[in-house]
């Protein structure tokens, strides 16, 4: 066979099984079902707790006998996929409301993982027991288990919406799903408001419901617009940041206490990620954080300083490490059990209540039916009671009793027998007693036979008369149905509701507040330093303003080339030789103790490139940058600030050309000098100022190319120190005075022998 025959049998067999598997992961494993929010393994859990009567205020058993009859029966896969399941249902920092009560270490916020399933016990809660209420009474669908040895429910009858109320998370094939949990009361009261407005508009729901409820609180600043855009949607996020507050020390001392971390934060990496920015100089203001935890979480963050502003440091640690996240919301749900979709916040609470209307009506006829057969029994105790000794010669006398009832004609008297030749039986073909009856009668106890017993069955008999013209009118009219559902509502508000312990809502709301753009400065505690860089470019920073003249320590082979004055909270700039700025905080340089470190491991400086020059940055001001070809031009200082390690191309360079001048801006003319010690000198207002470029030509050469140039006063005149090391100015510069890119005259007498104006 030609492999075009098998091209297309191939694709359709790869297709058809994909589809399968992708299916099979999107409604059995990833996807929660929006009518009670579980997906199958948490559904199998609860259900198999049940069988093995674990209720609440009942005991505990081992964890192990729980995920083994979960396997066993309803789940085939790995125990331990099932007990992790399990646990995370019992995590009271996991889930808003927790469905499994478990005894022993069930992990912790710090993400320690639980223990073994055979040193831990668990039970259900009375959340979980509200999700299975109904079981009994054919609320849902049962389906076979995967060997269809037993049956288990398609679905929970769910009291509440725990879709929302604990949320829920999942990786499926091409989708996803993230729900955040949210607080029952308040899920209660939009659902009565949908019940008593259906047409309500999606806004109005977040008078109810304002946002997420996560179990380790918190504080959301996400302005209410993106909230509500996110409810309608069904797509969007939530910023959520730790809770905090400034606890006082005395004496004008202070430290940060947080209380509350995001949720899914794992304490331990948390504070691990804020050690290191304390180790990195991320944050400079911030000087230690320990952990006082017990069972609350009580994390301390000590400022650098007193005069730290509060503010300002909660604001750089929102935005370097986890005390703020940002929780995405994505509600793709299985509509029925069956179809996906991503559905907004309304659509999600009218699946419920469908739902429940669903699980009322089931639950009432099957109460009906229950009902039915009660009266039919009460109606046969009652004529048996009404004609005792005829009841009483049947069964002692009748080879039949049962036929013998269910053929007796209980309309006419008749005489007792006193003994089995008195006894007569009942005519054939006359119909009595119904099967049920007489079973019924002949299962009677004894010592019901007490003349007392005729009036409470006639007393039962009429209170199920009541209760089914009830469930029958409740059945015909939808206005009594959905009464009834706001009634089961509100009893659930009671109960879980804020007066429950753990009903009360835990995340607040705030505003994010003008914490976005801190300056560097803010950031940094003032103190003196002195900036000391090496020939072979190893920078430190030592500690206050020392003498510049003082001698320090280097490397063999090396020695000074930038020594000057700072502070932490200044930002330095480096120029190098290929025509790039890079940045430098002083905060971030290394201490003074040692030699220090080499710049090019702090910025990405390539090897074949020098340094040209280190020096403070100044906001506004104005730098002359000019290459060794004769080429520049003026840049605004706050132009060439660059914000990461690969620094900013400003001067645009040809080889064998390289950058030769970087100085501050300063008076009203330039002064060159060329290789060719020839010396020009020409106003400033003939060089452009740009952020990026070549420049244009500053003097003329015929051989070599730019020494040095700067900016001065002309009135001033021009300085420069002699070879003797003294200072000379020149006042009268008529001599050199020119346009710009002419060739120059030679250098006044006395003009260092390097070329250099300083």
């Amino acid at each position: 066979m030609r492999p075009e025959a098998l091209a297309e049998p191939l694709r359709r067999a790869i297709g058809e099984r994909y589809l399968t598997y992708a299916l099979s992961t999107i409604m059995h494993r990833a996807l929660p079902d929006a009518r009670d929010g579980l997906k199958p393994v948490h559904r199998r859990i609860l259900y198999a707790m049940r069988e093995l009567r674990l209720t609440s205020s009942g005991g505990f058993r081992k964890s192990a006998k729980i995920s083994g009859d979960v396997m066993g029966n309803y789940h085939p896969h790995g125990d331990a996929a099932i007990y992790d399941a399990m646990a995370r249902l019992a995590q009271d920092f996991a889930v808003r409301y927790p469905l499994v009560d478990g005894q022993g270490n069930f992990g912790n916020i710090d993400g320690d993982n639980p223990a073994a399933s055979r040193y831990t016990e668990a039970r259900l809660t009375v959340f979980a027991e509200a999700l299975l209420e109904g079981l009994a009474e054919d609320a849902v669908d049962f389906r076979d288990n995967y060997d269809g040895t037993l049956r288990e429910p398609a679905v929970l009858p769910a009291a509440f919406p725990n879709l929302l109320a604990n949320g829920s998370s999942g990786i499926a094939v091409g989708m996803a799903t993230n729900i955040p949990p949210h607080n029952i009361g308040e899920l209660v009261d939009a659902c009565l408001h949908l019940i008593k407005t259906p047409e309500a508009r999606d806004e109005t729901l977040l008078n109810y419901i304002p946002g997420p409820d996560f179990p380790t609180g918190g504080v959301i600043v996400e302005p209410r617009e993106n909230i509500a855009q996110a409810y309608l949607t069904g797509r969007g996020s939530f910023r959520l940041r730790a809770r905090w507050q400034v606890e006082d020390l005395g004496r004008g001392g202070w430290q940060i206490v947080i209380t509350e971390i995001p949720y899914q934060v794992q304490k331990s990496r948390l504070i691990e990620r804020i050690a290191e920015l304390i180790q990195t100089r991320k944050v400079p203001i911030l000087a230690d954080v320990r952990d006082e935890s017990a069972e609350d979480i009580r994390l301390i963050l000590e400022p650098r300083a007193r005069t730290v502003d509060p503010e300002v440091l909660m604001g750089a640690m929102f935005r370097n490490c986890d005390l703020e996240v940002r929780f995405s919301l994505n509600m793709n749900v299985l509509i029925d059990g069956v179809t996906p979709r991503v559905c907004s916040l309304k659509e999600v609470l009218r699946a419920f209540l469908d739902f429940r209307r669903e699980v009322l009506l089931r639950r009432s006829r099957h109460r009906m039916e229950k009902i039915d057969h009660r009266l039919e029994v009460l109606e046969g105790l009652i004529v048996a009671f009404l004609n005792l000794d005829r009841v009483i010669d049947i069964i002692r006398y009748d080879d039949d009793p049962k036929s013998a009832l269910m053929r007796e004609d209980w309309g006419r008297p008749h005489r007792r027998a006193t003994s089995e030749a008195d006894y007569v039986p009942p005519p054939p073909g006359e119909a009595g007693l119904t099967e049920v009856q007489a079973e019924a009668i002949l299962n009677m106890r004894l010592r019901s036979l007490r003349r007392l017993e005729e009036m409470e069955l006639r007393r039962e008999r009429d209170a199920l008369m009541k209760e089914r013209a009830g469930l029958a009118d409740l059945l015909d009219d939808a206005a009594l149905q959905w009464g009834a559902i706001a009634d089961q509502l509100r009893e659930v508000k009671k109960t879980f509701g804020k007066t429950h312990a753990i009903g009360a809502r835990r995340t607040t709301f705030a505003e994010a507040g003008s914490l976005e753009e801190v300056p560097l400065e803010a950031l940094t505690v003032r103190e003196p330093i002195t900036v000391v860089c090496s020939r072979m470019g190893w920078i430190r920073a030592m500690t206050g303003h020392i003498d510049l003249n003082r001698e320090l320590k280097f490397k063999d082979g090396d020695g000074p080339r930038f020594i000057f004055h700072a502070e932490t909270t200044d930002r330095l700039l480096v120029f190098g030789t290929n025509g790039r700025f890079y940045t430098l905080s002083a905060a971030n340089l290394p201490g003074g103790r040692g030699m220090g470190e080499p710049l090019r491991l702090m910025v990405d400086l390539p090897n074949e490139a020098e340094i040209v020059t280190l020096f403070i940055h100044r906001p506004g001001g104005r730098l002359l940058v000019a290459s060794s070809a004769g080429d520049g031009f003026v840049v605004p200082e706050n132009e060439v600030l660059a914000q990461t390690r690969a620094g900013k191309q400003v001067l645009n360079l040809r080889p064998p050309a390289r950058a030769q001048v970087c100085r501050p801006v300063a008076g009203d003319h330039v002064a060159c000098v060329g290789e060719n010690r020839k010396v020009l000198v020409f106003a400033l207002d003939e060089l452009p100022e740009l952020g990026r470029g070549k420049g244009v030509r500053l003097q003329k050469y015929k051989d070599g190319g730019l020494s040095d140039a700067t900016t001065f006063t002309l009135a001033e005149g021009l300085c420069w120190r002699d070879p003797a090391g003294r200072t000379r100015t020149e006042s009268d510069l008529s001599e050199w005075l020119g346009k710009r890119a002419s060739a120059g005259r030679m250098a006044p007498r006395g003009f260092p022998r390097d070329n250099r104006f300083t």
